[in-house]
């Protein structure tokens, strides 16, 4: 199964002032992000952000936060809890119609609401607010995707075992080139040069 970028929404989980610095990698865990970022705004996915307590962590990396369409700030380690999946499935359109309508045989069914339910994740720490964060949004029934050059934790091992552990729950798990290729899917995609100039 190949990433569809018409289906797919990115997260972004707490990539913020005071927590980068301690990172493993972090610069380079930085850089991936916005490499996916300016991916999906190429190729018209939506991009959302989450930051954990930004009075004590202070805000995501500010060239991030520019690109998120919203960035959700929240006190629980998981996002989902804090309401990131309303942002990810909005709410199906009510039907319209009023005692004067058409009979209801009549009437157009409404549109189902656009959904998009393919979810590439990435984000810090990744043994705690994107692993919880991820872990829910399965539990949610999102198709998860995880890139893992583009995650960090503080020690190589917490990282590590989150992949493990999102590996086990049915997260998929790759990396930021793997994403770029899998949304173009083509040599002749308008926005080839544009996407492949990022990953170079």
């Amino acid at each position: 199964m190949l990433l569809d970028a018409q289906e797919s929404q990115l997260v972004l989980v707490d990539y913020q002032s005071r927590l980068m610095p301690a990172i493993h990698e972090g610069p380079q865990v930085l850089a991936n992000a916005l490499r996916l970022a300016r991916m999906a705004r190429l190729l018209q996915v939506p991009v959302w952000g989450t930051e954990q307590n930004p009075q004590k962590l202070g805000s995501n990396d500010a060239a991030l936060r520019e690109l998120c369409e919203k960035t959700l700030s929240k006190m629980h380690f998981s996002a989902v809890a804090d309401g990131l999946a309303d942002w990810l499935r909005p709410p199906a359109r009510p039907a319209g119609g009023n005692a004067r309508s058409l009979p209801r045989h009549l009437q157009k069914a409404a549109p189902a609401a656009s959904s998009r339910s393919t979810l590439v994740v990435a984000g810090c720490e990744a043994h705690v607010c994107l692993l919880q964060t991820a872990l829910e949004l399965l539990e949610q029934e999102f198709d998860v995707w995880v890139v893992t050059d583009a995650c960090g934790s503080r020690t190589e091992r917490n990282r590590d075992a989150a992949f493990d552990r999102l590996a086990a729950a049915g997260a998929e798990l790759l990396t930021t080139e793997m994403v770029a290729f899998e949304w173009l899917r083509t040599a002749d995609h308008p926005r080839f040069r544009d996407v492949h100039a990022l990953i170079k």
